[in-house]
């Protein structure tokens, strides 16, 4: 039994992109339909040939029998005669010979059209001249063909006496061998070949006409299918990039709206759905700009009037209230915030951006507080601001609950990816997922708002990527930040 990687090792590669696999599967249903129909058309072709053959097979016997008569007219001091004068003037469509007894040679396999052959003649012969006559038909190669009582083979023969009846350069074909018994002593030897198009015998695949054809019509279809296809897909292609750019952000212009009823369709709710999220962008950005005006006033005013109080008890009360109250505001106005960041898309050095995170942590000595092994291939397509501010929050929430933090960098054509490992006590399996939640904090007494790792979270998002937490065996928590690359 193959085990899961070998089962995936021998699937079969099937192509990405939507025109590789529209072609891929048109040429697996016309190779299909090609081979049905081939094999359809293959056997009705050979059971009309075998049928052409033993109708053929059927007059050559009639004519072997024409012959026969002929010579059992023939007093039998005449028959030698008259095979002789028939050599001299170079023979018949037969090579005909009278022997003694029967000749002895290798017989050929026998094939299906062998056999059909032979039984048509055999059964003609008996039929025109008795059942009780002593036949003996057979297929000889002529390599081995024997024609007189001596033995002699065809090429030790003079040309016209039956090369130009039994040879067919460079085939060379079975001979069909017939002997018959004509009297006590006296066997009519009878060799010839079959008819055209059937001298061969052989079952030939399908006519290079035919796979030349199949060839063609497929490469046609194949053609034409990817011309629709690309022509179809190049709206799907357009609403894509539009997208990508409006998840990072930037300011996308309507998709044209075009290609089939469906795609056209696609187009419509895309830009539909554009306009809503830019609308709800808008009124939000306003939204929380007034939430900021507004409170900001009023607790400025609570703490002014607090400090007229004369009970220090209950203005340090209403002290600690304020400064909560105030901490939740500045919390929620800074998810926003960072959260919201409108940049244009630009190639972001990573390498860069790293370097300038982790500089105040390294020691010349190389025993700092943050190490870092790779780097990226090539620039990535993002928010600077906000990438710089994604990769920060891990770095710093790695050196605050973990002390060290450890940076390990995968970058290739798919992806950039980021490991960022701490030493600290990890974070217990039920909340890995929890610790993304604003204002959650595993540690109370930290400081800080709880919004770290969502920030993180939801700018890796925002470029289509994704973090995620994983507990370390040795101890420590790995996050993951990966950075799908499109570009």
């Amino acid at each position: 039994m193959l085990s899961p990687n070998t089962e995936r090792r021998w699937r079969l590669p099937v192509p990405r992109s939507l025109l590789g696999r529209m072609l891929f599967l048109t040429l697996l249903v016309v190779l299909l339909a090609q081979a049905l129909s081939s094999v359809i058309w293959l056997s009705q072709l050979r059971a009309t040939e075998l049928e052409g053959l033993v109708t053929s097979a059927r007059s050559l016997a009639h004519s072997m029998t024409a012959s026969v008569s002929y010579f059992r007219s023939l007093p039998l001091a005449y028959r030698p005669l008259v095979l002789d004068q028939l050599r001299s003037m170079g023979g018949t469509r037969f090579v005909v010979s009278l022997n003694d007894k029967p000749l002895d040679m290798q017989v050929l396999p026998s094939t299906p059209r062998k056999a059909a052959v032979l039984k048509a003649v055999d059964e003609v012969l008996r039929e025109r001249l008795g059942e009780q006559v002593d036949i003996s038909v057979q297929f000889v190669s002529p390599q081995d063909l024997r024609i007189f009582n001596s033995g002699l083979k065809l090429d030790e023969l003079p040309r016209s006496w039956a090369h130009y009846a039994l040879t067919l350069e460079p085939v060379n074909p079975p001979i069909l061998v017939t002997q018959i018994r004509l009297a006590e002593g006296e066997w009519l030897y009878i060799a010839s070949l079959l008819p055209e198009p059937y001298t061969s015998l052989e079952e030939e695949g399908l006519p290079a006409q035919q796979v030349w054809f199949i060839v063609l019509t497929s490469s046609f279809l194949l053609l034409f299918i990817g011309l629709l296809v690309h022509w179809q897909s190049r709206p799907l292609k357009r609403l894509a990039m539009a997208a990508r750019e409006m998840s990072l952000g930037a300011e996308v212009e309507p998709v044209a709206e075009g290609g089939g009823i469906e795609v056209e369709e696609v187009g419509r709710a895309f830009n539909a759905m554009r306009e809503r999220i830019s609308r709800y962008l808008t009124e939000r950005s306003q939204l929380f700009s007034a939430i900021s005006h507004d409170l900001r006033t009023p607790i400025t005013r609570l703490r002014l009037r607090v400090e007229l109080l004369e009970d220090e008890a209950l203005q340090a009360r209403f002290g600690r209230d304020l400064d909560e109250l105030e901490l939740l505001v500045k919390g929620a106005l800074q998810c926003v915030k960072d959260t919201d960041i409108h940049e244009n898309i630009e190639k972001v050095d990573l390498d860069h951006v790293l370097h300038c995170l982790v500089e105040p942590y390294l020691a010349p000595n190389g025993n700092g507080r943050v190490t870092v092994e790779g780097n990226a291939v090539r620039p990535y397509p993002g928010k600077p601001l906000a990438l710089k501010r994604c990769i920060g929050n891990l770095i710093d929430n790695a050196l605050k609950y973990g002390h060290k933090a450890h940076l390990f960098i995968e970058d290739d054509d798919r992806a950039f990816v980021l490991h960022v490992d701490d030493e600290g006590p990890g974070v217990p399996e039920q909340r890995l997922e929890q610790v993304f939640e604003p204002h959650f904090r595993l540690a109370g007494q930290q400081q800080g708002y709880g919004l770290g790792l969502g920030i993180a979270r939801n700018i890796a998002h925002s470029h289509g990527g994704e973090v995620t937490l994983q507990n370390l065996r040795g101890g420590g928590l790995r996050v993951t930040l990966t950075l799908p690359r499109t570009d």
